[in-house]
Order: structure tokens, then sequence, then C-alpha cells
């Protein structure tokens, strides 16, 4: 019989193979496609290792099983890493997958893509983005233990991440880094990548703070390790982090990037660069790993990493016995949480939505405010908050409570000052899922939000997004405050849902297309001024914005001459401007076009009828870059939008200013008509 002494170095062993397993399936896939970043798995596969096979509750059978702890690679850079993890433990992803790393159609894309590859948590590559993500996940959980759990422990999942210094150097990871803190989101983990090294060269270049005490002032609890290769270091660092349930953890991990390369560990090649034919080689002959085949894994390696497929089905069998359980105890709660996991709406959700008259005098802001919290009374999924703008986008969840530190049952999150993390936090919040997730700010800062917009749409996730205060129309606070190419920016995202109301009614529209859409999610852009609410008796019914856009009037009894199009603020302009050209003698048909992608949507047909081929005068009414428009208008048509920059000035003097009155709409509806056909 072996000794324990014996038995201990065997296992040291088999640990070793486990680990240059990760480390040589990422050297060789890189090369392969000689294209990639083979640097991070190797320095980092000592401590995946350790997490995924000590710490990580998941079951690589059943990969959305809801009680599994989320991991995420904020370093998508490292893309390697994760599926390598994957590949070993049992997920749905063959070698064969592996060997295609970077190739088309295969499930090993460059960075980590959501819906792409069995496992893959997040969309991550733009760094920082995942480590927003986290403190999403991290903060719905949160809320939904603090809702339902009742001591059942179903919801005590924990977030793991590793991050790299560019996740910490970028703006976004601070920012959500800062909040966490200060929530106290102790079911964060994240170990830290300290390799010293960037593309462009070591750290010191760029990087000379002391991380740790950085987190340290944010509120994080921290830890160091100074070899990422010490094995009993790295899980008494990871179990410290999981016993934290105060302080999200940080573990600072030093380790040598590209480790076991003779002549590129440590350097920024080993960063973005294969290593090479013969370096690969040179790397094999250091770990004692045979040189041929490619992408070879021992059989007691593989076996041993096999054992997450038995430890995950377990996991799963206890949470769902401890689910039966609380299901019995608490079934009212159990059918809504199952209702809200499968992203269903109960029936009667909208029964209480406003309608509005044409005496009501509202910001598109307020009645869409108004709009939500009808449905947020009837829907608790609904949950969000604003960039410390909510006495101006009116987002507020009334009576929903404050998401807080020692009090997660609430409803409205306060992100401060950060519409970069808030975005990527809330893409987290709806990963997770259960939850559907809002956050607001004003329109022009979109500027800030774009990369986490553009990963929602990448990833289809239900997010709503509400961005006031959406044109010149914000008036006195001038060009800095006034979104001009915004509009033109965000219909340029593919997925992505744009509504843009044009009245109290269309307001209400919106917010019921946002609850129903999926698939991507939807940008709402109201207004901060005041707008008039069209009397439906004698304009067709708001409900025509489900379908993008919809004739709002035509003159009765003729072709129309020309068509004029508009959205927002300047619906009430145009259907002032069909009026006077009525007047002048013109036939007009009025369509109101709150949003490009949901006519799109529609068919030929349909589209046809709303904007029919033989009427090739078009007028578009946008206080905004005309650029988006030019399909609709065709090469006949004519914008009257924004060439520049707004002014400071009431917004009325500003909309006067840049030509949104009735006098110059008309004379450029005219000028159209009396072109030649």
């Amino acid at each position: 019989m072996a000794s324990a002494a014996e038995v201990k170095i065997e296992r040291s062993k088999l640990e070793q193979l486990c680990i240059n397993s990760i480390r040589m399936l990422a050297a060789d896939a890189v090369q392969k496609a000689n294209s990639g970043h083979p640097g991070m798995p190797m320095g980092m596969a000592a401590a995946a290792y350790v997490l995924w096979t000590r710490f990580l509750r998941h079951n690589p059978r059943n990969p959305q099983w809801f009680g599994r702890d989320r991991f995420v690679l904020s370093a998508g850079h490292g893309s390697m890493l994760l599926y390598a993890l994957l590949y070993l433990s049992g997920y749905d992803l063959p070698l064969d997958e592996i060997k295609r790393f970077r190739q088309l159609g295969s499930k090993t894309p460059g960075h980590p893509e959501y819906h792409h590859t069995p496992g893959v948590e997040t969309t991550t590559g733009p760094l920082g983005q995942g480590f927003g993500n986290g403190v999403g996940m991290a903060i719905a959980a949160k809320h939904l233990e603090a809702r339902f759990d009742h001591g059942s422990g179903l919801f005590a999942h924990r977030i793991f991440a590793i991050v790299s210094d560019g996740d910490l150097m970028e703006g976004i990871a601070s920012e959500a880094a800062s909040l966490a803190g200060h929530l106290g989101l102790g079911n964060l983990v994240y170990p830290y990548d300290d390799n010293h090294v960037t593309i462009d060269g070591h750290t010191d270049l760029t990087f000379s703070e002391d991380v740790c005490r950085r987190f340290d002032a944010y509120g994080w609890h921290t830890q160091a390790v100074e070899d990422a290769n010490d094995l009993a270091a790295l899980t008494t660092a990871l179990a410290n982090g999981c016993v934290e349930n105060q302080r999200p953890s940080l573990i600072r991990v030093r380790s040598i990037i590209g480790y076991g390369s003779p002549n590129r560990q440590n350097t920024s090649k080993a960063h973005g660069q294969a290593l090479g034919v013969e370096e690969v080689k040179l790397t094999k002959k250091f770990f004692g790993w045979p040189l041929e085949p490619d992408f070879y894994v021992p059989g007691e390696a593989l076996s041993e990493w096999r054992r997450c497929v038995e430890r995950g089905a377990e996991f799963e069998r206890e949470w769902n016995q401890a689910y039966r359980q609380w299901e019995n105890i608490q079934p009212a709660e159990a059918r809504e949480f199952a209702q809200m996991l499968r992203g269903e709406l109960p029936e009667g959700w909208d029964a209480d939505l406003p309608v509005f008259t044409s005496r009501d005098n509202l910001a598109s802001r307020e009645s869409a405010s108004r709009a939500e919290n009808a449905i947020a009374h009837k829907l608790p999924q609904l949950i969000g908050g604003a960039a410390d703008l909510n006495e101006s986008t009116f987002t507020d969840i009334k009576e929903g409570g404050s998401f807080e530190k020692g009090s997660y049952t609430g409803r409205n999150l306060h992100f401060g000052i950060r519409e970069h993390g808030m975005c990527a936090i809330l893409n987290g919040i709806a990963l997770h899922g259960g939850l559907i997730p809002l956050g607001s700010s004003f329109f022009v800062f979109t500027d800030y939000c774009r990369a986490s917009i553009r990963l929602a749409a990448l990833m289809g996730l239900h997010v709503i997004f509400v961005f006031t205060h959406d044109s010149i129309g914000v008036g006195e606070d001038g060009p800095t405050h006034q979104p001009i190419e915004h509009l033109t920016a965000m219909r340029a995202i593919p997925n992505l849902t744009v509504i843009r109301p044009g009245d109290a009614n269309e307001a209400v529209e919106a917010w019921r297309a946002s609850m129903t859409h999926r698939g991507g999610p939807i940008l709402l852009v109201l207004s901060r001024q005041k707008l008039p609410t069209l009397d439906r008796t004698q304009f067709a019914p708001a409900d025509g914005l489900a379908r993008g856009a919809y004739v709002l009037a035509q003159t009765a009894g003729k072709i129309p001459d020309i068509i004029l199009i508009a959205t927002g603020s300047e619906l009430a302009l145009a259907v002032e401007s069909k009026t006077e050209l009525e007047r002048r003698g013109k036939a007009v048909r009025l369509v109101s076009m709150p949003s490009f992608e949901l006519f799109e949507a529609q068919d030929q047909a349909y589209r046809d009828s709303v904007l029919p081929a033989r009427i090739r005068k078009r007028l578009a009414i946008e206080a905004a870059a005309p650029l988006s428009w030019y399909r609709w208008i065709g090469l006949d048509g004519d914008v009257v939008g924004m060439s520049g920059f707004g002014t400071s000035a009431p917004y009325q003097d500003a909309m006067r200013h840049f030509g949104f009155t009735v006098e110059n709409v008309v004379e450029r509806a005219l000028k159209l008509i009396g072109q030649a056909g």
C-alpha cells in the first residue's frame, strides 16, 4: 500500500497534468490558428484549475442550471483558458472545436460569445465589460435572494471572474468596483491576473498603482497570492474570498504571462501572438509534454477533469431537492419565480396602463414614467434606476424601495454618476436571469454607454435603456447636452430597437413594446419638454407604434402630394404643418415613425402601405442629424434636421433658430412638391 507521502506526490503529479493540459491546449490552438493570446491561459492555468475543481458549483451537462455559480472571463482575450476549461470539464465543446479556434463557424471564436458556446456566461473582449457584468449578476442574485430565499440557500450562488491589468485600467471597471464595494456585494470573488504585461510592454510603462490598496479604498476584501502556481495559497485565498460575505473580494495573483515558454514568457509577445512552432516545442519540453500529437491531453488528466460532470450532477440534484422543499413551503412565490425565470408576463400585466387625452400636456419622459410605474406595479421583475438623474429621467419605481447594502429587496438601483458601469451592470442583471433591468440617463451620454449597449444587442439581452433630454429641446444646457448625432449612432447598432415616441400615448405604447419585445434591447428616447397629446379620435390609434411607423392622418379624398414623416417632439410640428399645407391646397399624408427597427421588421406589403413607392416626395422632420433618414425618404426626399451642434437658449428659441417651425417645414415641403418628378 502506498504511503501518505507517495499518495500526495502522485496527486501532485496528476494536478500538474491537469493544469498543463490547459496550457498546452492553449499553445496548440493559438499556434494552429496563428492568432490569439496564449500567454494569459498559460499563466493563470493553475488558478483556473483550483477555482473550477474546488470552488465553482457548476454542472457541465446543464450549463443553464439556475443554481450554478457564474464564471466570467473578463479578460476575454484569454479565451482559450475558458475553452480549455469547458472542454476538459465536460461541457458540450468537443476537442475538434478547440482545433478550430478562431475559424469561421467554430464554437471557439476569438473572444467568448454568449449563446454561441455552451458554458459562456457573457460576451467579453472589450476590457472592463465582464467586470461590470459580474457586478450586475451579483446584484441580481442578492435581490432574488432577499425576496425569495427564506433560508433555503437557493439563491446563494457566487459570481467568480478572472480579471486582468487591462480590465482594471479601464474606467468602466473602476465605476463598477466602486459601486460593488459600496453595496457590499459579498457574493463576488475576482481573481486578478497580475502578470505585469500588456501589448505595449511591461505595465510599469503606464500602471504603477497599488491595486489592493485601491480596492481596499473601494470597500473590497483583498488578498495577494505571490505565486500563481502555488495551489495551496490559491486554495486558501479562494476559500477566504468565499467565506467573506460582507464585501466583494479581489485576489491579486502574481502570474507569469506565457509561463513555461522559454523565450516568450514574461514578454508582451506572449500576449497577442502565437508562440511559434519551435517555441511550442520548447515549451512542451519544459513541461515534459509529448511533442506529438498536437492537442494531446493525458487520459488520467481528462478523467480527473471529467469528475466535474459527476460533481455537477450532484450539485444540481441537491439544489433541486432544496427547491422542491421550498416550493412546497412557498408555492405562490415559487410560481412567481418560475414565471420570472421563464421571462413570461402574467395575464393582465398591462391592464392599468394610462390613457391620455388631448388635455394632457406632458413631456414624454413623464408619460413614459407613468406607464413604467403602472407596469412595475404588476411586474416585480422590473428593476433598475438612473445614473444620478432620477429627478430628470423620472425612472424611479414608486414604492419600490432602494437597493442598498443590507437591504437588497429594493427595486431602485442608485448607480451614481457612473453611466459606463451602469450599462454593463444592467447587462449582467439580464444575463443572470429572472429580472428585467432598466437604466437611464440623458441621451447625449449614450456616448459613454455605447459599448455596453452594443454588447446588449450582440447578446440579444432584454435590457431597457431609457434616455431622456432627446434633442436641442434640452434648451438652456446648450450643445454639450443636446444630442445631435446620437439617434443615427444608436440606429446603426444591429439588433438594438430605438423608439422615440411623439406624444403621451405613444410613450405608453413604447413601454408596452419594451416589455413584449424579445431577442434584443430596447432604447427609449424621451423628451425633456412638454408635448401636446394628439386627439386620437381625430388621428390613428397610438398602438400603431408597435409596427414602427403608421399613417397618423391623411388629406381625405386625394392622392397625397407629399408624405411628412416625423418622430418624437417633431410629430406635433408635422401635424401643424400638415394643416397649413392643406390650407394651401396640398394633399398630405402624415406618418409617425417612432422606430425604424420595428418598421423594418414588418413585411414589405405593410411598409409599402405606409410609404407607397409612387409617392416620392417625402419630408422627414427630426431635430437630429439626418444621416439615418435617406432609406425612407429616397433621392427625391428631404430632411428638416440638424447639420451642426445646438445652442444654449430656451428650447422654443432653439427650435425656431434651427428651423423647426411650421413656416420652414411648409417652405421645404412646397419646394419638394414643386420639383420635377
